[in-house]
């Protein structure tokens, strides 16, 4: 299973709402949204997971819009 379908099967293990894309320069954005403490389990399974072809991550903390009901994936 490929790196979105993935991260989106853990969003929903951990009841994250948001989505996860694809960028042009071969990077992928995250948008999730959940408790602070969610979010952090979320991102470091994501990293175990992947933790081979993870080269770098920036993160970026910013109050919850409250407009996602799930997570998908987006193109």
């Amino acid at each position: 299973m490929g790196f979105r379908f993935t991260a989106r099967s853990i969003a929903e293990e951990f009841g994250v709402s948001g989505w996860i894309k694809n960028l042009g320069d071969s990077r992928v954005e995250i948008l999730a949204e959940a408790p602070e403490e969610t979010l952090k389990k979320f991102l470091d399974k994501i990293t175990q997971y992947f933790s081979r072809y993870i080269q770098d991550t920036e993160i970026e903390w910013q109050p919850a819009s409250g407009e996602f009901k799930d997570f998908t994936i987006a193109f």
